[in-house]
């Protein structure tokens, strides 16, 4: 798949059969995660890799929106280390370009995949922190849940030129997309 249509076509998806995914698949993705820009080129991401069941089942008891984790054979959490970037604002920022980068690689791999939010909601983060026993420089940003697709979502046409600029705000004078 290429990455214009890999960026167009991927959709969230939240159900998922009971296939493994292989090793090979889940290092690619981590490369793809790896290969995401940070600020400086700290790379201040961490990566865990959550496929055991009892772990899996109990994060909907504190993100609220994380049932299909239920469901998923596998699940990453992006994180940030303050001890190799002390701005939080580029922590999230560059764990943010890392999981866009894993759900952008999980749907050219022929997998489904959706972007549950952790940080800044503090029952999230203090919920993920205390089931993964992280340490205190390790913030949770991210949890992304993967598998293969027991569903079909068709492409969205989501451009919109009326939330395009040119050169100074108000100044609409951009065609639709095709």
């Amino acid at each position: 798949m290429e990455a214009l249509e890999a960026i167009l076509s991927r959709r969230s998806i939240r159900r998922y059969t009971d296939q493994k995914i292989s090793d090979e698949l889940i290092q690619k993705m981590l490369q793809a995660a790896m290969s995401a820009p940070s600020a400086h080129n700290y790379q201040p991401w961490h990566f865990i890799l959550i496929d055991d069941r009892k772990l899996l089942d109990q994060v909907p008891q504190f993100h609220p929106y994380a049932k299909m984790l239920k469901q998923a054979p596998l699940a990453i959490a992006v994180c940030g280390d303050l001890t190799l970037e002390k701005n939080i604002d580029y922590i999230i920022e560059d764990c943010s370009a890392a999981s866009q980068n894993i759900l952008l690689a999980a749907h050219a791999l022929g997998l489904g995949a959706v972007w549950l939010g952790i940080h800044p909601r503090k029952e999230r983060v203090d919920g993920l922190k205390k089931l993964l026993k992280t340490e205190e420089h390790i913030l949770p940003v991210s949890l992304i849940s993967i598998g293969y697709p027991a569903e079909q979502k068709s492409a969205e046409g989501r451009y919109n030129p009326d939330r395009v600029c040119l050169n100074v705000w108000g100044h609409k004078n951009l065609k639709k997309a095709n």
